[in-house]
């Protein structure tokens, strides 16, 4: 909304400077034989096409001025600032006398041309200048900071902020990646993701609700513990959902997206947007598991397969155990035979141990034969009740 404004801007600007500007040209140019509403018209449709296309040409600028912005540390954004200020300032005060001159006629237009061109040689100037030397005179302010003398180098590059998800948030493990210092930089809360907490937490369903609450008492416990790290972003943005929302805070803010959502995260790297995914992070820092490792696992359920049992690592991986379903509820050694790795996570395969593999086999042959095979009587006893003494 603002690209567009900004070149219509342009465009009545430049309308308005032509028709205006009739005025300033000299009087032999405007004879009895001039059609002086012809002129204005011409002039008026000329500045609407030098105010478009100065229009499109700033439009790219702040374009490329957004994006460097959002990339640059504070620092040499503050050192730039301060340096086009200078440079703006020096070129106005420099202005002044010619700008009291008295010219008249045609020479008049001296004075705003030379305006134009001061303001722009000495901004990009001192623009220039604050880029080259401004992180001396950084150095000069706080010499003793090594971060900052790095960061001021080049050496290292200033965390950016962690915009959170509801999803991480409901899920709990960011508390234990903030403690470990997993995470750096300021923790942003949007306001969409507060209210769909708040809406889950007036639910009517109790898992919803609970799920609600849970988020809710965290992030009151994670300002608690870090103050001014956590950040209330109260921007609202125009969006279909919070997901919608997300990306655009993501975006401006040029910050990195936490989520456990795996369509949200997908979302983002195709907007070529920085976003770090919780559950690929999890998988990325669980235990290899290699062929003919021996684990203990305890077979909780049954798998697909008839003679399938199912168990559970510690990190929550699933480990199919081949003939494994008789012994539900125990624990026993087994041996990795292969894993299969998935976009939502790995799943290992695994045999019990030979000793464990045959004992479970007999016991599951036991079992099945006792259930098809009937009881026979005993031949003996027959005998004794068929006799009639």
């Amino acid at each position: 909304m603002v690209e567009p404004l900004i070149l219509i801007l342009f465009l009545i600007s430049g309308a308005a400077t032509g028709w205006m500007g009739v005025h300033l040209l000299p009087q032999e140019l405007l004879d009895e034989g001039t059609d002086v509403e012809l002129v204005r018209w011409g002039l008026t449709a000329g500045g609407a096409v030098v105010g478009g296309v100065a229009g499109l040409v700033f439009r790219r600028l702040r374009q490329q001025l957004m994006r460097q912005v959002r990339t640059m540390p504070t620092d040499l954004l503050v050192s730039r600032a301060v340096g086009l200020i200078l440079g703006l300032l020096v070129a106005n005060l420099l202005l002044a006398p010619i700008l009291l001159l008295p010219l008249a006629g045609g020479s008049a237009l001296v004075k705003p041309l030379a305006a134009v061109v001061s303001n722009v040689f000495f901004g990009v100037l001192g623009y220039n200048l604050a880029e080259v030397h401004g992180r001396t005179l950084l150095r000069l302010f706080n010499p003793t900071s090594t971060e900052a003398l790095l960061v001021a180098d080049g050496v290292l590059t200033p965390a950016t902020a962690k915009i959170l998800d509801t999803s991480v948030i409901i899920d709990g493990r960011i508390r234990g990646m903030l403690a470990c210092g997993l995470l750096e930089g300021k923790v942003i809360v949007a306001q969409t993701v507060i209210d769909e907490m708040q809406q889950l937490a007036d639910s009517t369903n109790l898992e919803k609700r609970g799920k609600g609450r849970r988020g809710l008492k965290l992030l009151t416990e994670l300002r608690e513990q870090y103050d001014r790290r956590l950040v209330i972003n109260t921007t609202r943005y125009d969006g279909a959902g919070t997901d919608d929302r997300l990306l655009q805070l993501t975006e401006d803010t040029g910050g990195t997206l936490v989520t456990a959502d795996f369509n949200l995260a997908q979302v983002a790297q195709v907007k070529d947007l920085k976003v770090m995914n919780l559950s690929e992070l999890v998988i990325a820092l669980r235990p290899e598991v290699q062929p003919g490792d021996e684990l203990k696992l305890k077979i909780v359920r049954e798998g697909k397969e008839e003679s399938q049992g199912v168990g559970y690592l510690e990190d929550g991986t699933m480990v199919v155990v081949d003939d494994a379903r008789p012994l539900i509820g125990s624990r026993h050694p087994v041996v990795v035979t292969g894993a299969l790795q998935t976009p939502t996570g790995r799943m290992v395969f695994a045999r019990l141990d030979d000793g464990k593999q045959t004992k479970a086999g007999k016991n599951g042959k036991a079992i099945r034969n006792n259930k098809s095979k009937p009881s026979k009587p005993n031949q003996k006893d027959g005998r004794a009740s068929a006799d009639p003494r």
